[in-house]
């Protein structure tokens, strides 16, 4: 099973450019996970919407043209999955009106799955957005436990809006602690990983640097690679033997942000 998380920053977007019909036909994601879709399934083309090849489950903000996030399943691997259920909400979570999770559970191959494309905060805009957003981690975090605790296999892909390390950022000395590298943000990350979660392209690359997913483009960050990772996939340690393969797809455009792939076996 092929899994790509994307935030596309506006699908509508993304898809006039022909860059997402690119991914799909490039990548053929058995799930794509979707971030800032910025609309209503009313707004969307029937490809979009009604699309063929895969069932689209979406969670859109109250907000007209404000994040919201998606998630899409390929017809092939509907065929393989049973019990799919799809909710949009963290428990006791903050910014709850504001589409910023997809979460699918389903049975693949005898095992219980909940995969979840999320949008993190960004925390920015005032201090009560702020303690939102360290909320939204916390509960986050909460309900991955609780799900794990029950037994389930648990993926978290998406906008995580935070660097964990320096390693993370191409300017960490010029951002430490500003928003996206503050240390309260840094020492959740810290947390998750100590809990028994993975980073997992991280895991599988400790040491490999100047790999970034989120580019400012009015400067030209992407060109010159003055970039910041912070779309990311979690998931439990004692999951790992399952990967295949994780790798953010640099090539692909159409977004400040690039893909991240990750197959499970």
């Amino acid at each position: 099973m092929k899994i790509i998380t994307w935030n596309v920053n506006g699908i509508r977007a993304v898809e006039r450019k022909g860059e997402l019909k690119k991914l799909l036909e490039d990548q053929q994601p058995d799930v794509l996970m979707i971030q800032e879709i910025k609309g209503t399934v009313e707004q969307f083309s029937k490809f979009l919407s009604e699309n063929p090849d895969y069932q689209q489950f979406y969670s859109s903000a109250e907000k007209k043209g404000y994040a919201g996030t998606s998630v899409w399943v390929s017809a092939e691997c509907q065929k393989t999955l049973n019990d799919v259920s799809f909710q949009t909400t963290i428990p006791d979570a903050p910014n709850g009106d504001e589409g910023r999770v997809s979460h699918l559970s389903f049975t693949y191959k005898k095992k219980e799955w909940d995969m979840f494309s999320i949008y993190f905060p960004n925390g920015g805009k005032s201090e009560q957005a702020w303690e939102e957003k360290l909320v939204f981690y916390d509960r986050v975090h909460d309900y991955m436990n609780a799900l794990r605790d029950q037994g389930r296999h648990v993926l978290v892909g998406g906008d995580m809006n935070v660097a964990h390390n320096e390693i993370d950022i191409a300017r960490p000395k010029a951002n430490d602690g500003k928003i996206g590298f503050h240390p309260k943000e840094r020492a959740w990350m810290d947390r998750v990983i100590e809990d028994n979660w993975a980073d997992v392209w991280r895991h599988y690359n400790p040491d490999v640097a100047e790999v970034y997913s989120w580019w400012h483009m009015i400067s030209k960050g992407r060109e010159r690679n003055v970039g910041w990772r912070i779309d990311y996939f979690l998931m439990d340690n004692s999951d790992l033997d399952q990967v295949d393969e994780v790798k953010y797809l640099h090539d692909q455009m159409g977004s400040d942000h690039c893909p991240i792939s990750i197959t499970i076996a």
